[in-house]
């Protein structure tokens, strides 16, 4: 399985997919927001999403897994 790691220290602000979503490589699937900045974080590759590990409101730091791929 492939993951998606957040790239910053952040509180998870949106997202924009559900678990068994098809996403193409470039797509926004979260916006972070970091000192009043939205942040959005793009999948890296093309899949489904298998898992998604964080909530609206949830911390995140850099290197946290936010999203599992098939």
């Amino acid at each position: 399985m492939k993951q998606l790691l957040s790239t910053m220290a952040g509180t998870v602000f949106t997202i924009g997919v559900s678990e068994g979503d098809e996403v193409t490589a470039g797509q926004t699937v979260l916006v972070l927001e970091s000192m009043k900045m939205e942040i959005p974080i793009e999948a890296e590759t093309a899949g489904k999403v298998a898992t998604i590990n964080a909530r609206i409101g949830d911390f995140v730091n850099e290197g946290d897994v936010l999203l599992t791929f098939e």
